[in-house]
């Protein structure tokens, strides 16, 4: 049952649709490269389009009623926002689920030192990297620095073209003969991980002994100061992130194709966004969720296992008219899901570890794994198939190009997605993305009509699903 290369029947108005939609998310990953970032633009976006704090209704005492566009967040890392059904919301949601946090480099709260004249930034790295794959490469400071005074202070540099890049060094092939043998899990460790980010000795007079014997790692932290009123003491309450500097851009002689950092998950998490803010006076109320900590198992404050995505439905059910715990409970056990995160993208490189009848392909649109997890299906939700069914009618009736898969093959690996989570509270959920090539690199690799088919699927899911 090969599904069909979706390229091979676009109109000249499907096109472009398409590459208008992409450009759209190109800029939104250039725009949002942490999930800081990521909500923020978010809910720029969602203001512009009629959404309120449902905070502020709350305060009003505002009564909420069909149509009505209310959005939550927690410490400005998680998002979720919702469109007001016709039904009674005890009646279920439709709900879009993506992450928008993604692999990267964290910098240490005591991260500034000096070696041989040179000044780097420890660092610990986040979520599941190939460190190797990490070095040499152009990298952009990203993050906020909170003060003890209270103002947080947001940094970007490297991403300007005016600006210096960052770089974490590698060996030199000529002394590598003992590096290169070694384990690829080991050839660049954790530890090795730092980021150069100088060489250059602060000069003047009036300098302390301190200041003359660490000369390069005065000249950064006067830079700091100067530039963004950062002390070293204020490592201590930063929150930093190194990613790959640079933008988005097209992929492929043919233009086919998107290579960007962080498109697991925010190629699922922007189209999703823009299919809630299109949707319109939904029969059931629809809900778009962009969570942050999947990438290291869902928890914390701003993960999916925190209570914050069940708390706001409580709120919501509160300002719809209903009062009871259980009204809360019967919306989200009613309630359907999409559980939008990637697919390994089949790569005949290396065909060794897929499948191919079960494999996501490039160009054959959104992605369905009835399950993930690993070996045995362990941590997995495993979709029922009355729920697969009624996603294949709605899909088939909008048009949407779709495909099924596993990650990889049995027994090799596996990864593991927020539906498990909200599966707990009885909902019906599924797993549904876009695939991706050389998924957890610093710079992965989509089909544009994989990024068209589920947005127009996530559209069609939140419109029909009943």
């Amino acid at each position: 049952m090969e599904r069909k290369n979706r390229w091979e029947g676009y109109s000249e108005a499907q096109l472009s649709e398409l590459e208008a939609l992409c450009a759209r998310y190109k800029s939104s990953l250039d725009a949002a490269k942490t999930e800081r970032e990521s909500v923020k633009l978010a809910v720029e976006l969602a203001e512009k389009s009629g959404y309120r704090n449902i905070s502020r209704c709350i305060e009003e005492g505002k009564e909420l009623t069909a149509g009505d566009k209310v959005y939550a967040e927690c410490m400005g890392k998680t998002l979720v926002l919702f469109t007001i059904g016709q039904e009674p919301l005890e009646n279920g949601m439709n709900i879009l689920g993506a992450h928008v946090d993604s692999p990267r480099i964290d910098v240490k709260q005591n991260p500034l030192y000096e070696d041989s004249k040179m000044a780097y930034l420890d660092t610990h790295y986040y979520g599941g990297i190939k460190k190797y794959q990490w070095v040499t490469l152009p990298m952009a400071l990203h993050g906020v620095v909170a003060k003890k005074d209270g103002k947080v202070l947001e940094v970007v540099i490297g991403e300007d073209e005016r600006d210096p890049v960052l770089v974490i060094t590698d060996l030199l092939v000529h002394l590598s003969q003992e590096q290169i043998e070694k384990k690829a899990s080991v050839v660049i460790e954790g530890e090795n991980l730092d980021v150069l980010a100088g060489s250059k000795p602060v000069s003047g007079e009036g300098l302390t002994d301190e200041e003359k014997k660490e000369a390069v790692k005065t000249q950064i932290l006067r830079l700091l100061k100067n530039k963004y009123d950062i002390e070293e003491e204020d490592f201590l309450s930063a929150e930093l992130e190194i990613v790959p500097a640079g933008k988005a851009r097209d992929c492929g002689l043919d233009g086919s194709m998107i290579i960007g950092y962080g498109q697991d998950d925010r190629v699922c998490a922007f189209p999703s966004l823009y299919a809630l803010l299109e949707t319109e006076n939904p029969k059931r109320t629809a809900c778009c969720i962009l969570v942050d900590k999947e990438e290291i198992g869902s928890v914390g404050a701003t993960g999916m296992q925190s209570r914050f995505f069940e708390n706001t439905v409580a709120e919501l059910v509160a300002l719809t008219g209903g009062e009871s715990a259980l009204k809360t409970k019967r919306a989200l056990a009613n309630s359907c899901m999409l559980s939008s995160d990637v697919s390994a993208g089949y790569d005949p490189l290396y065909a060794g570890a897929f499948e191919k009848k079960n494999s996501a392909y490039l160009g054959r649109g959104l992605v369905l794994n009835k399950f993930t997890g690993s070996k045995g299906k362990a941590g997995s939700n495993d979709a029922n198939p009355e729920y697969i069914a009624k996603l294949r009618a709605i899909f088939d009736k909008a048009d949407v190009g779709f495909q099924t898969a596993e990650m990889g093959r049995v027994d090799l690996g596996g990864g593991g997605t927020i539906a498990y989570i909200m599966a707990n509270y009885g909902m019906q959920v599924i797993d549904s993305g876009v695939a991706v090539l050389c998924m957890h690199a610093p710079h992965e690799v989509t089909s544009k009509a994989d990024v068209y088919e589920a947005y127009k699927g996530y559209k069609a899911f939140l419109t029909y699903m009943e």
